[in-house]
């Protein structure tokens, strides 16, 4: 069996529901369940535990299809229910003891990902899924690139044209009604063949999930190209269609975004960057958006520098801070290879990858100014914080050791995109061998994961956490390999 390719989907499907958390209390979970039917269709009845009709709201009605939004409140139990026409569906909502949560990158690739037959796919979706039998996730993160939507290029014979043209063509090529249809159309289109997948369906639908996006979900390396590139008619209008499509399809909001329509999750009011925070008890999760308001020598931006900072210093006292960075923050000494590749002129086609990192020299102090952000809110406020990242499509861990504790930061990347050769995670280890230390007296280390040799692990990957009494441990899934030992974060 093949996945559904997006342009052979139909129109009589109806997608969903999909689950999406909305942070809770001791004793009431807030959640919200996408569904996307025909256009015109009849919705089947949405109902609670305690017999509580829902009724929808209409997000968007878009080619042929209705996007609709239940919103809801559930119990606080380790298994309560809800019920969308004939089937019923368990979820875990007590965030009040033990529980655990999964953690999710880079689901795709490239090239060729949906000519992949489903069981070889989506092998971890299926395992994420036993193991949720086993014993259930309350929460299902995912760190960056739920979508590889590269293929945005070729949806349109226009699109291909202005791809293929030189810099003053580009610059003059307007972004009309029709290509703007072509592309959002493309964007949501994907979003369905992926979620559609019955492996990735059925998670969705059972445990809340928590997204931000990365370069992949709009296309390759947006926000690191040049400025002049990402000034077009053209760049600019398909990064309007993919953020429509990201707050449909991973926010559950209208893409008509604004401060009536926005969830109370994100912190920018106004939408300029769509960074979100959500308080659980003794659980707080916050994820910057690196890709709104990036460009090459920008990560965060104004507003995400104004919003993060404050959203972190305001947590509640003595919460656990599970921070989504979809790129990671502890990586590799980088200058030297971007100093290397500028003087390879025919290399230069790599610096924009480089530039999505943290540690790129373009980015050291912005870079500098995190990680001091970081070593305020765990010292200051005494928190403890983990870092969760993706995007790199191999494991890794690493530590940041601020003037009071130990920061970690766990990579799993990705759990459908390929794995790369080993020697590339070989290469990478001798960068992190070589090491970067920005901040006087509080250095950033890689690690080998718990129980392996090499500090990166060539193999598809998920990640779990599980908080016991006070403890947290994080264990990642290795395809072909099985589960590394308890890591205390």
């Amino acid at each position: 069996m093949t996945a559904i390719a997006p342009e052979i989907l139909t129109d009589n499907i109806l997608f969903g529901p999909f689950l999406f958390a909305r942070g809770g209390t001791d004793q009431t979970s807030r959640l919200a369940a996408l569904v996307v039917a025909p256009e015109g269709a009849d919705i089947p009845e949405f109902s609670t535990c305690s017999d509580d009709l829902i009724t929808p709201e209409l997000l968007a009605t878009l080619f042929g299809r209705s996007y609709w939004r239940f919103d809801f409140d559930l119990p606080a139990k380790v298994d309560t229910w809800y019920r969308f026409g004939k089937e019923t569906y368990s979820v875990c909502t007590d965030f009040t003891g033990d529980m655990r949560i999964g953690f999710v990158s880079c689901n795709g690739q490239e090239d060729g990902d949906l000519d992949r037959p489903l069981a070889e796919r989506n092998a971890l979706w299926i395992d994420l899924a036993q193991q949720h039998q086993k014993q259930p996730f309350a929460l299902l993160l995912h760190g960056g690139d739920q979508i590889y939507a590269d293929g945005v290029w070729e949806c349109h014979p226009e699109i291909i044209a202005w791809d293929k043209a030189r810099r003053r063509s580009k610059l003059a090529t307007p972004f009309g009604d029709e290509l703007r249809d072509a592309v959002l159309k493309f964007y949501l289109d994907h979003y369905l063949a992926i979620y559609g997948q019955p492996q990735i369906s059925h998670m969705l639908a059972r445990v809340p999930s928590l997204m931000m996006w990365d370069d992949h979900d709009i296309f390759d390396g947006w926000g690191s190209h040049k400025k002049w590139f990402q000034g077009s008619e053209v760049a600019r209008g398909m990064f309007a269609c993919a953020r429509a499509a990201f707050c449909l399809m991973q926010l559950a909001t209208s893409p008509e975004t604004g401060p009536e329509t926005l969830p109370e999750m994100v912190l920018d009011r106004d939408g300029r960057s769509l960074a979100w925070r959500v308080d659980y008890p003794r659980l707080s999760l916050i994820a910057p958006d690196l890709r709104s308001e990036r460009t090459p020598s920008d990560i965060m931006g104004d507003h995400g520098w104004r919003d993060i900072p404050a959203a972190l210093e305001t947590m509640p006292d003595g919460n656990r801070i599970l921070l989504l960075s979809s790129v990671p923050v502890i990586g590799p000494r980088l200058s030297l290879v971007e100093m290397f590749l500028h003087m390879l002129p025919s290399a230069q086609k790599y610096e924009d990858d480089l530039r999505d990192q943290w540690q790129s020299r373009w980015h050291r102090r912005e870079w500098c100014r995190f990680l001091e952000l970081l070593d305020r809110v765990a010292n200051d406020h005494d928190h403890e914080i983990t870092i969760l990242s993706g995007e790199i499509h191999v494991a890794t861990r690493g530590t940041f050791e601020t003037l009071g504790k130990t920061v970690h930061q766990l990579v799993a990347s990705g759990i459908s995109h390929t794995a790369p050769p080993v020697a590339f995670a070989r290469a990478l280890g001798l960068l992190a061998w070589i090491g970067d230390h920005p901040l006087p007296d509080r250095p950033t280390r890689l690690k080998p994961l718990p129980g392996r040799k090499g500090t990166y692990c060539a193999a598809r990957n998920y990640l779990t956490l599980m908080r016991k009494n006070e403890r947290w441990d994080a264990n990642w899934h290795l395809e072909g390999i099985g589960w590394t030992p308890d890591l205390t974060i």
